[in-house]
């Protein structure tokens, strides 16, 4: 169900009744990505996690908001039998980044978004806030590939706080943070001097702002986008240390 504000502007985003209700209410909201559903792990484990994560950010008193394309629209917000319907596709459902919207849009076709489409969403849904695993950035064959995540670029542009476990551990992480800087986009750790590298808590880099809590950090997302900084910011919470393998590992 799309309300007519958003149908008038966007006939293709569709928000689910609960998300629209918060938005009126100015509950929180987080948003989710797809990608990890249906490419992220196989059935029926990837429907068991898409499920735990909604019900952690419903126990924490927020609205959850997984988005994904179905049939050509842009969901926020999904059903049962949707979440279902994209774990049981999983590989079969193309991954889409910023370049793909447009023509999974105009061939109503599905799609499991990736850090950047659902950046992309959530800001036309006006939610702030997504949550993710570890986003993407810049690889380690930079000087041959010239390979750089759309999701740093997106960053760059897009008024969303992303909140991850920090860069993929198989990326150079000291260029990504360096592309991130160039860009004015700022890194936060929770908590945490170190940037953490997905897996790991720790990656051997610096965060640029420790903040102790969650209301210093919302703070300075109002602060950033009242004086119209264009772009967002990277929230970096480290997996916890029981669960962090070790760096050498890793690498």
């Amino acid at each position: 169900m799309t309300n007519m504000h958003n149908k008038e502007i966007l006939p293709n985003l569709d928000i689910s009744p609960i998300v629209q209700k918060a938005l009126k209410a100015g509950k929180p909201i987080v948003a989710l990505e797809s990608t990890i559903i249906c490419h992220g792990m196989p059935y029926p484990q990837n429907i068991q996690t898409a499920e735990a994560v909604e019900n952690i950010v419903v126990e924490n008193g927020a609205i959850p908001a997984t988005i994904a394309i179905i049939q050509g629209c842009l969901k926020v917000g999904l059903s049962s039998d949707e979440m279902n319907y994209l774990a049981k596709n999983g590989q079969n459902i193309p991954k889409i980044s910023r370049r793909d919207l447009p023509f999974s849009l105009s061939q109503k076709s599905d799609g499991a978004t990736t850090v950047a489409a659902t950046m992309i969403i959530a800001a036309m849904a006006n939610i702030k806030v997504f949550a993710t695993g570890g986003i993407g950035g810049v690889h380690r064959d930079i000087n041959d590939s010239l390979d750089i995540s759309a999701d740093l670029q997106e960053l760059a542009n897009t008024n969303v706080a992303v909140v991850c476990s920090g860069v993929k551990s198989i990326l150079d992480i000291p260029r990504t943070l360096e592309y991130l800087e160039t860009h004015g986009v700022p890194i936060i750790g929770y908590q945490t001097d170190k940037m953490p590298a997905f897996y790991t808590s720790e990656s051997g880099s610096l965060v640029d702002y420790n903040c102790q809590s969650t209301d210093e950090i919302a703070k300075v997302m109002k602060i950033k986008w009242e004086m119209h900084f264009q772009g967002g910011i990277v929230v970096a919470n480290p997996i916890p240390k029981k669960y962090s393998l070790p760096l050498n590992e890793i690498n």
